[in-house]
């Protein structure tokens, strides 16, 4: 009950927030965030235990859009959110060269983790269609580490 309260909450202020100026983010980036709010709420469901967002190495131009951990696993997750299903699956833009990127990100992270846990990179697709509630595809061990 208490998750849903929150959820609801950080709804209620992002509505709020609509009322405020805008700093003229781009439409993709403003989809983006709130694909990685969706996706938040959408594995807390799922029994994952967030425990970074947007992680960053000053190394790397990519960032860890949310790491957590799946029982005893380690999880690095990539979230591709898309308005439309026309296009492409959003899966697909997470190539070889994103998964060197976040491979390098996630070598970063784990050197400051105590021990050796299993790991693994989930992909999130997030499918944002007007007139449609959030649509989820999980794709879990997705890719290794490059």
């Amino acid at each position: 009950m208490s998750g849903r309260f929150v959820q609801l909450t950080i709804h209620v202020l992002d509505s709020l927030s609509a009322l405020l100026p805008q700093r003229n983010s781009p439409p993709h980036l403003r989809t983006g965030v709130r694909g990685e709010e969706e996706a938040y709420f959408y594995l807390r469901r799922h029994g994952y235990v967030i425990i970074a967002r947007n992680y960053r190495t000053p190394r790397s131009r990519s960032e860890l859009d949310m790491v957590a951990w799946d029982g005893e696993t380690l999880c690095f997750i990539e979230v591709k959110t898309r308005t439309s299903r026309s296009y492409q699956p959003a899966e697909l833009a997470v190539d070889y060269d994103k998964q060197r990127d976040l491979s390098r990100v996630a070598r970063a992270f784990m050197r400051k983790i105590a021990g050796q846990p299993p790991l693994r990179f989930d992909v999130l697709s997030v499918y944002l269609e007007p007139g449609h509630p959030p649509d989820f595809v999980l794709f879990k061990n997705a890719f290794s580490m490059a």
